[in-house]
């Protein structure tokens, strides 16, 4: 069975790597996902053994910054559920939950980010989702030799 490969963005002043370094066992929910698209992937499509590319978003220099691994495939997200919480939606129930997240747990990071920019640039990484106008998803497919690659340039040059 061939794994897949994606790329989850987060604002690293919400949630970044780091903190993910710092859960519990280096396991996190990925939570809060509010896009139909985005939750139909991590519903149907994303399983246990996935591997992810951990991009910042939204700061000074957007960059993939390390790689997780999925422990736990699509689940709904109990938070839509909680009136208290950040992620309420209450359209969604435990009866008929509209939401839904994965557990991922951390697997490296990178010795040096890799830029949007230094994506852009890169022709093996031309077509990638993330550089398509438009494309906002928080939850990207990423093919085997764009997660490769990406890794390879993360490693710090000797």
């Amino acid at each position: 069975m061939s794994r897949s490969c994606w790329l989850m963005k987060s604002e690293p002043t919400t949630f970044s790597i780091d903190d993910l370094a710092a859960a519990p066992n280096q396991t996190t929910c990925w939570e809060g996902v509010r896009n139909y698209q985005a939750r139909n992937l991590l519903r149907d499509e994303i399983a246990t053994g996935d591997r992810v590319l951990f991009y910042h978003s939204a700061c000074a220099v957007p960059a993939c910054v390390g790689t997780a691994v999925v422990v736990r495939e699509g689940y709904p997200d109990h938070h839509a559920w909680d009136p208290r919480h950040h992620y309420h939606d209450p359209k969604s129930s435990p009866e008929k939950p509209t939401w839904y997240m994965v557990d991922i747990r951390l697997e490296s990071r990178f010795d040096k980010p890799v830029s949007l920019t230094e994506v852009r640039q890169d022709p093996l990484l031309a077509d990638m989702p993330l550089l398509r106008k438009g494309n906002r998803l928080s939850i990207q497919p990423v093919t085997k030799r764009q997660f490769d690659r990406i890794v390879r340039l993360g490693k710090a040059q000797q």
